[in-house]
């Protein structure tokens, strides 16, 4: 079905053809204006930018279980609509530098270092390994990690996965990201393999962002959640590298950076001792505190225990600095857009029920904490209302086309599960077809909410399209002051989008069908383990 509505769009393309876009009776149900009210009220510089554990977070949870009561929603989790998320808000003191053999590098500017153990003090004095890609990978027959012991040692990995630079679309996943690639993945293994430190290599291609937003991420505080053995478990300092500090620590240790990075995209490669040590001590400001998911049910007629939910995390940074002045990261497409979606179509539903009941519940849910790490939707994840088995698909929108209708849906990733079964016939019926992520290399599948769901093997799908109908807004937008409401905003895109969303609850909430994941991976293993 995907292949063939891809060859169909291809035609479009070439054609210049334009679909007419079909909207059904949800998207004609849908009030925009009301839409436009909550996107307003939510990037409004009243709610500060709606960062977890501030004042703004406070408005925003008031704002959205306001509203699940006033559209007549139930409690998702007992008689509550919050669910507490015990986080742990972590900040080193900043001076500090990194220091390899000969070489001392300044903190921000050359590297960044952060912990997530719950340790007022972490030191690197540690020999240093490079480990390639820090893969280990059986279904590749790819492992980095064989025929070494890097226990209580240092490595030094690269970013992506091998095959975003070889060129071949049958090696890992070519040019688009797999799992293996993602930054989180490579602190995971190397806590797996006993590493006490890691540093990625930064190059801005294939990150998939510039130094900028690993230095604003990586010298801030950041939130964590907390585990029964205070993150011991995890390793001790999770880093990342400038390119050009990197290239000179391997000139240090008589080697050339670029022949050992090709080196290590080659299936083989043995990593290698770089006869330095690594140095750098975090002293690490700890405070404890509870953030908030909130949820709302509209209950099922004959399936209330099979749930089928749509979310939107409603978190962004708060408050920041631009060219030395305090400013309001206000987060109106990212990710107000979205929460926005999850309110209207909550109220077109739950109008709708009184005349078509459904007979599976609807979840409609807004989480805490995605800008850091999809911490509030892994708590939710590990802690379901109902088992995670019950959970018939979990939809997440992250940032919605605010302007014109298109004649297209984007997809990311591909052959993962049959929801995208679902996406591709119904996109069919609006007129529109499904077209590939634009930008592979960058993982997006794993950087949203929705990911944490699919960890617990709870068929996932991310609806996404920030940027790509406004290619100012990454550049100019994302992440800053710029993105903010504004009235000269179509809504196009946002009516064919929640009209597409809704169809597709709908008709899961009414048929019966367990989607499920088509392809080999942990998330359909996953889902097995889990019982269904």
């Amino acid at each position: 079905m995907i292949k063939q509505l891809l060859l169909i769009s291809g035609f479009l393309a070439v054609s210049g053809v334009q679909a007419a876009t079909s909207i059904s009776e949800i998207g004609k149900s849908l009030n925009l204006e009301q839409y436009r009210e909550d996107v307003k009220t939510l990037a409004s510089d009243a709610f500060e930018g709606r960062a977890p554990l501030s004042a703004g977070e406070d408005k925003t949870i008031a704002y959205l279980v306001s509203q699940f009561k006033e559209i007549g929603l139930k409690p998702a989790f007992g008689n509550s609509y919050i669910q507490k998320v015990p986080l742990a808000k972590i900040l080193a003191d900043q001076d500090f530098s990194l220091k390899m053999g000969d070489l001392t590098f300044e903190n921000g500017t050359d590297f960044v270092a952060r912990t997530q153990r719950i340790s007022d003090t972490i030191s690197l004095n540690d020999d240093v390994v490079f480990v390639g890609y820090g893969i280990n990978a059986p279904e590749y027959n790819w492992n980095d990690y064989q025929g070494v012991d890097v226990k209580g040692k240092t490595v030094i990995v690269l970013v992506n996965d091998p095959g975003f630079s070889s060129g071949k679309r049958d090696f890992f996943n070519g040019n688009a990201m797999t799992y293996y690639g993602r930054w989180t993945y490579k602190y995971e293994e190397a806590a797996r393999q006993g590493a006490k430190g890691v540093f990625i290599v930064h190059e801005t291609m294939p990150a998939g962002y510039g130094w900028g937003v690993v230095r604003a991420g990586g010298t801030t505080a950041k939130f964590t959640l907390v585990d029964d053995n205070n993150n011991q478990s995890q390793v001790g300092v999770m880093g990342w590298m400038q390119l050009r500090a990197a290239q000179k620590m391997f000139e240090a240790a008589g080697m050339n950076y670029r022949e050992m990075k090709a080196a290590a995209g080659k299936r083989g490669f043995k990593a290698v001792d770089l006869h330095q040590k690594a140095e750098l001590t975090l002293h690490n400001n700890i405070e404890h505190k509870e953030s908030q998911n909130v949820a709302a049910l509209l209950s099922g007629t004959e399936s209330q225990d099979e749930w089928v939910a749509l979310h939107a995390h409603w978190d962004h940074l708060g408050k920041g600095s631009e060219n030395g002045k305090e400013v309001i990261l206000n987060g109106a497409v990212d990710n107000a857009s979205g929460v926005a979606g999850v309110l209207e179509l909550a109220r077109v539903f739950k109008k709708q029920s009184k005349n078509h009941p459904f007979k599976r519940t609807m979840m409609f849910g807004a989480f805490t904490a995605e800008e850091t790490g999809l911490i509030g939707a892994e708590h939710f994840a590990q802690n379901p209302p109902i088992p995670a088995k019950n959970i018939v698909a979990f939809l997440n929108i992250d940032g919605m086309n605010v302007n014109d209708a298109t004649d297209y849906t984007l997809q990311y990733g591909d052959g993962l599960s049959e929801l995208e079964d679902y996406v591709a016939k119904t996109a069919k019926s609006q007129g529109r077809y499904v077209k590939p992520d634009p930008r592979p290399q960058n993982g997006l599948f794993f950087r949203s909410d929705h990911f944490a769901a699919a960890r617990q093997g709870i068929p996932s799908y991310l609806f996404m399209s920030l940027g790509d109908t406004d290619p100012q807004f990454i550049a100019s937008r994302y992440h800053k002051s710029g993105d903010d409401y504004f009235s000269s905003w179509t809504l196009g895109g946002v009516k064919q989008d929640l009209d597409l969303i809704g169809q597709i609850m709908a008709e899961l909430a009414n048929n019966g069908d367990w989607p499920e994941w088509t392809g080999d991976s942990d998330f359909k293993d996953a889902r097995e383990a889990s019982g269904r």
